[in-house]
């Protein structure tokens, strides 16, 4: 688990000093990753690390001689098109690099002048992929989510007894992945029959939905048949992001049982294009819990250390935007706001528990926390829980309802981190819009 160290100092300012601005998501303390070119160009995608509303080309900036010795050789993993190379290096490395460029971009530094002409503007850059997503996981670990929905699809047995004892987990497909700013087709697919002894019906989702989770990169991956211990797990772990996981509720009713999600989640998900490192989030960690009524977890799912501080206090919120409110230039209406501490499963846990049967995590693989959800009503992470399952209708501004989402609609998350004596830091956002189904059948 990463401690404190230079980087995190709260006094230090950059050069950069759209990054000293209060309640910029990108100070110096939180140098994510991500990939980029330059918007309307033909150039190579290439790392780059957010500095206030600039970019660093990690490239230009190790031609420019920015980089020494571990660094240097991080540095030169970022020189493909993704970051799938330099997230296999490992903790030491990252953590090099990321001194490194703390050091390059504080105020003072010597390297300042050569370094100005690395920076391109937020505004006129173009966000990739950060990494080519090779297997993609998806998890269950709000109990309060899992609570809620089960109240909903099984009311006489809301959640199941394995869910205190495993963290639940599917495996999803990774095609569909997209970067903020993705256009969300509206799925077609087969519902629940309108009679118990009729066929299922067939066409749009009517009960589309978001899934408000966070994105875990893995990092250093293990071989096939060695399992990750839990006291090493976040080793293996570069960094999280914002993440959405579509959902159409209608096609997920039917096909749920006996196996799970399929064409309900695997049309579209949505992630940010930063990556924040988890050496980052070390000033915002908390300890975990669990109940005393609830089971404690098995030894290879807990650790003391775990128990000290295995959750990140990460605020998270959601905004909808409609149709109407972007043609009468209303700001997106936020409609809920939660904490992934909240979460019943940690991502050590997640780890741990994945490789427990030797399955192999690779570099750039993805994990979804599952829908974060709070403990009270206004913390819900999905449409279906804001509205009881379509039962009560959420207003916005202007007298428009919700129940479910329509076709333009936009959705926005935005995740923060912030204390007193810390850095505010920020995951940007992620964002994507509804558009009509295409039914040709």
């Amino acid at each position: 688990m990463t401690t404190l160290n230079e980087t995190h100092d709260p006094t230090i300012r950059s050069w950069v000093e759209s990054a000293n601005v209060q309640g910029t998501d990108f100070p110096i303390q939180n140098l994510p990753f991500g990939i980029f070119r330059r918007r309307g160009t033909s150039e190579s995608f290439r790392a780059g690390v957010a500095i206030g509303d600039q970019i660093l080309d990690i490239g230009a900036a190790q031609a420019a001689g920015a980089f020494s010795r571990q660094a240097a050789r991080a540095a030169a993993a970022c020189s493909a098109p993704l970051l799938n190379a330099f997230m296999a290096l490992g903790p030491a490395a990252w953590s090099a690099l990321r001194l490194a460029l703390s050091q390059a971009l504080r105020h003072g530094s010597p390297q300042a002048d050569k370094l100005r002409s690395c920076l391109v503007a937020a505004a006129q850059a173009e966000l990739g992929m950060p990494a080519h997503i090779g297997d993609y996981t998806d998890f269950y670990t709000s109990i309060h989510h899992a609570t809620s929905v089960g109240k909903l699809f099984r009311p006489d047995n809301p959640l199941l007894p394995n869910y205190k004892w495993v963290p639940i987990g599917y495996h999803g497909r990774s095609s569909s992945i997209g970067i903020s700013g993705q256009a969300v087709q509206r799925p077609l697919g087969q519902t629940v029959p309108a009679s118990a002894d009729g066929p299922p019906a067939f066409g749009a989702s009517k009960r589309l939905d978001y899934e408000l989770e966070m994105g875990i990169f893995v990092g250093t991956g293990n071989e096939l048949g060695k399992r990750i211990p839990i006291a090493e797990a976040e080793a293996h772990v570069f960094g999280l992001c914002l993440f959405n996981d579509w959902t159409a509720r209608d096609i997920q009713a039917w096909e749920y049982q006996p196996l799970g999600p399929f064409l309900s989640k695997n049309f579209a998900s949505t992630i940010s294009p930063w990556i924040v490192t988890m050496e980052a989030l070390a000033p915002y960690r908390v300890g975990w819990t669990r109940g005393d009524g609830d089971p404690q977890p098995l030894p290879y799912l807990d650790t003391s250390l775990l128990r000290e501080a295995g959750a990140i206090d990460i605020q998270l919120e959601v905004l909808l935007e409609t149709t109407k409110m972007r043609a009468a230039g209303t700001a997106p209406q936020r409609v809920s706001q939660t904490s992934f501490r909240h979460s019943y499963w940690t991502i050590a846990q997640l780890i741990a528990h994945h490789t427990v049967n030797g399955c192999n995590l690779q570099p750039g693989d993805l994990l979804g926390s599952g829908t974060q959800s709070g403990p009270a009503p206004d913390e819900a992470g999905s449409l279906l829980e804001l509205s009881s399952g379509g039962k009560t209708a959420i207003t916005l501004p202007g007298g428009e309802q919700r129940t479910f989402l329509e076709d333009g609609d936009a959705v926005v998350f935005r995740g923060w981190c912030e204390k007193p004596g810390c850095a505010r830091i920020g995951f940007g956002e992620v964002g994507g819009r509804v558009t009509p189904a295409v039914d040709d059948y």
